[in-house]
């Protein structure tokens, strides 16, 4: 079953998590490619961890594709007090969409891993094949493990049943509308409050976890919507697909960067006492490329600063 072979572009996509951070540029982004019927359920509209509900939303909808952003996920602090919920309700979105989606009848399902999934010693930068040669990194490896499940749903499916699954990895994300929830937010956001509020009160150190060595790599969110969509029209492989820059920053250097943007005269503490999470993360992003012809565009100087006036202009930090 192939998505080349149907135009999609005059059939109903639904995409879950699309009142979300990503799923407001994914939606963007697909309506200026010209797709036409864009279904964003909300929660309101549909408990996606139960199986009930999952089938009444397609059978209401009937979407020809499926693209899943949605997830219960958090930073490291948040995977460490919820690694149960994580786990549990990540693992039941996946399971019950892509079942009730192939008992739909839906042409073409678009699963969004995590970078979560890879090995905490995953050499770098990390290649799809070596996905399997390890255990995640201990804080978040609920999560990882539950959505890396999607993956080998996507595969049994696409053998017993012929059903056009594909799974995506993309990186961390970052940009305007993110989430900037102290307790739950991912690292620029979370950095970016942290640093904005210690300017706005004038204190003299910001405490950050770790010890700032290990590296992160971060797409801008519109890149990572751009290569949503090129992988929907033209990818139909079994194989996991890298979405990233292939490029890293030590986190040390990227608070530096935002301590500048944010104007902060004041010290940097790291509290060694709390986990610096998996030690590098950098992806070899050649399938994408060669698969779908995605490359990431945004520069990740310019992103941030993006990402900063639309944080600073949206007034969510307190003094």
């Amino acid at each position: 079953m192939s998505s080349k072979k149907i135009d999609l572009k005059n059939r109903t996509v639904l995409v879950t998590g699309g009142a979300g951070f990503l799923g407001r540029h994914l939606r963007a982004e697909l309506t200026r490619r010209g797709y036409k019927k864009i279904v964003a359920p909300t929660h309101k509209d549909c408990d996606l961890t139960d199986q009930t509900s999952v089938r009444a939303l397609l059978k209401k909808h009937r979407p020809a594709a499926v693209i899943h952003l949605a997830a219960r996920v958090g930073g490291i602090g948040a995977n460490r007090a919820n690694p149960g919920l994580f786990y549990y309700q990540n693992l039941l979105m996946g399971a019950f969409l892509i079942e009730e989606s192939r008992l739909a009848g839906v042409q073409k399902f678009v699963a969004l891993g995590t970078i979560c999934a890879y090995p905490k010693f995953t050499p770098v930068p990390f290649s799809e094949k070596d996905l399997w040669n390890g255990y995640p990194e201990e804080t978040n490896a609920p999560y990882g493990l539950a959505k890396k499940m999607m993956l080998v749903q996507s595969q049994g499916y696409r053998d017993q049943y012929g059903f056009n699954s594909i799974f995506l990895l993309p990186v961390n994300l970052y940009g305007p509308h993110d989430n900037f929830d102290p307790e739950t937010s991912h690292v620029i956001p979370a950095l970016m409050r942290k640093f904005r509020e210690a300017s706005l009160r004038g204190d003299k150190h910001v405490t950050l976890w770790g010890n700032g060595s290990s590296s992160r790599e971060f797409l801008f969110v519109e890149d990572c919507a751009r290569a949503i969509a090129l992988a929907l029209e033209r990818y139909d492989g079994r194989e996991p697909v890298n979405i990233g820059t292939g490029r890293e920053i030590k986190v040390r250097a990227l608070a530096e960067k935002i301590r500048k943007l944010s104007g902060f005269k004041g010290k940097i503490v790291w509290d060694t006492s709390k986990p610096n999470g998996q030690p590098r993360r950098c992806l070899n992003v050649e399938r994408a490329r060669r698969e779908f012809g995605f490359k990431a565009s945004m520069s990740f100087d310019r992103g941030l600063k993006k990402t900063w006036d639309w944080f600073t202009a949206s007034g969510i930090a307190r003094a």
